[in-house]
């Protein structure tokens, strides 16, 4: 493969749109589907099949004292009770990400936040599905006014407040393996350098 160099103001993921041949409902679930797609690609067909997903928001909740907020909760799939940012779904119609972030870190956290910006957004597994992720950064934390109701496997969640620079390490040690957190907390550990 050729070596090719580009500029890294250039750098980004960029929009491309074969012709879908078929796009059938493989499976209808109670949170997201699975596609089964027929896609023209170069001079052949490829097919693929994908979770559906609505997209979602996490909050990296940043005290003071420079602490993160982590939960941690069950998670069926790995077995696991891995430890994450406050986060879910953009499951309500016409609620943008930044209400969404809002609305999860009362529910998760019985947080709210003054300060809200962007932090990062990723695909979080583009090969499988096409969920996208708007991370956000909160600051000026206070308790909300109502606690929430929680069942299932947000009723037992743990709550904990780690140092940002704990977080990072347990990361990169391997101790929390959740990408969500991962990547939040690279991204406010970066930003909060550059501001010196």
């Amino acid at each position: 493969m050729p070596e090719t160099h580009v500029d890294a103001g250039d750098l980004h993921d960029e929009p491309f749109e074969p012709e879908v041949l078929q796009s059938d409902l493989a499976f209808e679930g109670a949170v997201w589907d699975v596609r089964d797609d027929r896609v023209r690609y170069g001079d052949g067909e490829i097919r693929r099949q994908y979770v559906a997903h609505t997209g979602a928001v996490a909050i990296l909740a940043l005290d003071d004292d420079g602490r993160v907020l982590l939960i941690q909760q069950y998670r069926h799939p790995i077995r696991h009770r891995d430890w994450e940012l406050p986060a879910g779904l953009l499951d309500v119609p016409g609620e943008e990400p930044l209400e969404a972030a809002r609305r999860e870190l009362a529910e998760e956290a019985d947080l709210t936040a003054s300060q809200w910006e962007p932090l990062v957004a990723s695909w979080t597994t583009p090969g499988g599905n096409d969920e996208l992720i708007h991370i956000f950064l909160a600051t000026g934390l206070s308790d909300a006014e109502t606690p929430h109701a929680r069942e299932d496997e947000e009723a037992d969640i743990r709550v904990e407040w780690v140092p940002l620079a704990d977080a990072v390490d347990a990361v990169l040690a391997g101790r929390m393996r959740n990408g969500i957190l991962s990547l939040g907390v690279m991204a406010a550990t970066l930003r909060l350098r550059d501001r010196g």
